[in-house]
C-alpha cells in the first residue's frame, strides 16, 4: 500500500501543481506533532509526505507517543507532549493504542499504560469537539441530517478519571470525604454479599465552567443553538451541578449574545435529546459529559456515513490552544492485513482534516493568510475527490449502494487523487 518510491514519485506529481511551483509557505512558529500507532501512523506518514510538507515549511516539535515509546519512557513522552502543546498552542496528534491485557502481552509492556489523550485533555482543561463533514453524494444512515451536528464533550474527570475496583468478598464500601479543615464525613454506598465491582467518579466546578464557556463560544462562532443533556432526574446531585453551572454561565456571560444572534440554549434529559436528535435535520451543538459524549459522538459520526468523516479537535477553554486528531483509533484490523502485504482501503479523511485544522489554527494565531488559504484548499481538494465519486471502501456503500463491488480506492490511491486536485 505504501510504496517505498512514493516520495520520489510524489515530487514529480506535485511539480506541476500550483502550490509546488511556488516557494513553500513559511510558518514562523512550530506545531507539536504527536506520532502514534498502526494504520493511522502509516496514513499520517503518507499525508505528511504528499499533502503537507511539499507545500508547507513548518518546524515540528515531535513526540513519539507510540505504545512502544510510551513504555520505554515510562509514559514521560506523553507528559512532555502535553506540556509542548500548552507552550506552542497547536498540536496534531496521531491515533495511539490504549492497551488491554492482550496488548500488554503483545508489546511486552511493563504496565497497562493509559492513553495519552487523558493526560493531554487534563493539561488543556479543554473541550473535545467533533463534527462530521457532509458530502453531496454520500448517503447518510440518518437521511434527515442535512446540517452538521457538533458534539461537545467534556473531557475531565467522570468515568475516565475515576477509580474502579473489584470487590472480592462480602464487604461494605464507603465514600469518605476528608476536608482540609480536618473534618471527615463518610457515606455507606453499598453492602456486598459476594463478589462485585465499584466505581467512583468525580468532577469540579471549575472544569465544568470551562467546559460551558467553550460550548457557548463554539455555538456563537457557528451560529447554532446549544443543548446540554444529562440524566439529572437520576443523578440528582452530580448532574445538578453541571446544569447549575451551565445556567449560571449562560445568564451572566452569554444570554445577551445568544439573544442578539437569535440563538437558544436548553437543558435537556439525555434520552429525550437522543430521540429528538434522530428526528432533527441537525444544525445544533450537543454538549455532553465525558462518557455520554464518547459514545454518542460515535453514533452521530456513523449516522452521517462513517467515523472516517469526522473532524476532531480538543480546544482549551480560552480558545487559544487546539489539538487536532483523527476521530477514530489505530484501525488495527486493517493494519493486520497490511502486515500480511494486503493492500487496504482505510479512509484517511479524518486524518487529513486533523492536519488541515491544525494548520488553520496555527494560521489564525499567526495571522498567516497563505497558510490559511492552503489548509482550506486541502480540505476542498479532499471534499472534491469524494464528490467526484472516488472513495475508500467504507464510503462505497453510501455512494454506490450495496452493489459497490470494486468501486473504491486504496488509501494511497485516494490520497493521490487529492494531490491531483490540490491546486
Amino acid at each position: 500500500m505504501f510504496s517505498k518510491h512514493a516520495n520520489r514519485i510524489n515530487r514529480f506529481v506535485c511539480a506541476s501543481k500550483h502550490y509546488a511551483t511556488q516557494s513553500k509557505i513559511l510558518v514562523d512558529k512550530p506545531i507539536v506533532e504527536i506520532d502514534g500507532d498502526e494504520m493511522t501512523k502509516l496514513i499520517f506518514d503518507e499525508i505528511k509526505a504528499k499533502l503537507v510538507f511539499p507545500f508547507v515549511e513548518v518546524k515540528r516539535d515531535y513526540y513519539d507517543c507510540s505504545i512502544t515509546n510510551r513504555n520505554q519512557t515510562q509514559n514521560q513522552v506523553s507528559r512532555d507532549a502535553a506540556a509542548a502543546i500548552l507552550k506552542h498552542n497547536v498540536g496534531v496528534k496521531c491515533s495511539t493504542i490504549t492497551p488491554d491485557e492482550e496488548r500488554v502481552k503483545e508489546f511486552n509492556l511493563t504496565q497497562m499504560w493509559p492513553s495519552p489523550n487523558g493526560m493531554i485533555r487534563n493539561a488543556l482543561n479543554g473541550t473535545q469537539f467533533r463534527e462530521s463533514i457532509i458530502f453531496k453524494n454520500v448517503n447518510k444512515y440518518v437521511p434527515g441530517w442535512t446540517k452538521p451536528i457538533i458534539m461537545g464533550r467534556h473531557t475531565f474527570g467522570d468515568q475516565y478519571g475515576g477509580k474502579d475496583v473489584t470487590i472480592k468478598k462480602p464487604s461494605k464500601i464507603f465514600i469518605t470525604i476528608k476536608s482540609d479543615d480536618g473534618t471527615e464525613d463518610s457515606v455507606e454506598a453499598f453492602s456486598y454479599k459476594g463478589k462485585g465491582v465499584a466505581m467512583l467518579t468525580f468532577n469540579t466546578e471549575d472544569s465544568i465552567r470551562s467546559f460551558a464557556v467553550s460550548c457557548f463560544r463554539m455555538a456563537l462562532e457557528r451560529n447554532y443553538p446549544l443543548y446540554f443533556a444529562t440524566k439529572s432526574t437520576l443523578l440528582k446531585q452530580y448532574d445538578k451541578l453541571f446544569n447549575e453551572v451551565f445556567l449560571d454561565v449562560y445568564e451572566k456571560d452569554f444570554k445577551t449574545q445568544f439573544e442578539h444572534a437569535n440563538l437558544t440554549f436548553e437543558l435537556r434529559l439525555i434520552d429525550d435529546m437522543a430521540a429528538q436528535a434522530m428526528k432533527s435535520s441537525g444544525g445544533f451543538l450537543w454538549a455532553l459529559k465525558s462518557y455520554d459524549g464518547d459514545v454518542l459522538s460515535d453514533v452521530v459520526g456513523q449516522g452521517f456515513g462513517s467515523m472516517g468523516l469526522m473532524i476532531h479537535s480538543l480546544v482549551s477553554h480560552d480558545g487559544k490552544t487546539v489539538m487536532t486528531e483523527p476521530a477514530h483509533g489505530t484501525v488495527t484490523r486493517h493494519y493486520r492485513e497490511h502486515q500480511k502485504g494486503v493492500t487496504t482501503s482505510t479512509n484517511p479523511i479524518s486524518s487529513i482534516f486533523a492536519w488541515s485544522r491544525g494548520l488553520q489554527h496555527r494560521a489564525k494565531l499567526d495571522g498567516n493568510a497563505q497558510l490559511e488559504n492552503f489548509s482550506k484548499a486541502l480540505e476542498k481538494a479532499t471534499v472534491g475527490t469524494v464528490e467526484d465519486g472516488l472513495v475508500t471502501k467504507d464510503l462505497a456503500p453510501c455512494v454506490y449502494g450495496k452493489e459497490f463491488k470494486d468501486k473504491f480506492l486504496s488509501t494511497s490511491e485516494f490520497i493521490d487523487e487529492v494531490v491531483k486536485r490540490l491546486k
